[in-house]
């Protein structure tokens, strides 16, 4: 059973979220040979103001 972990930045709507779960899990499907049903995604969404790269945090990005 796949279990894809997914952490992004906060404001996606939830169709978006839909479509993105949607299309992890196709291919999943298309990919590995599973069911559907053996597929998990858990997504993480994160602030900002909690995520840095290259030691400046994207809240602080013009």
């Amino acid at each position: 059973m796949p279990i894809i972990n997914v952490q992004m930045f906060e404001g996606r709507t939830p169709e978006q979220k839909r479509a993105f779960v949607k299309a992890l899990t196709d291919a999943s499907v298309e990919t590995l040979g599973c069911s559907p049903d053996a597929v998990d995604v858990i997504l993480t969404e994160v602030k900002k103001s909690d995520w840095a790269t290259a030691g400046k945090l994207w809240s602080d990005a013009k």
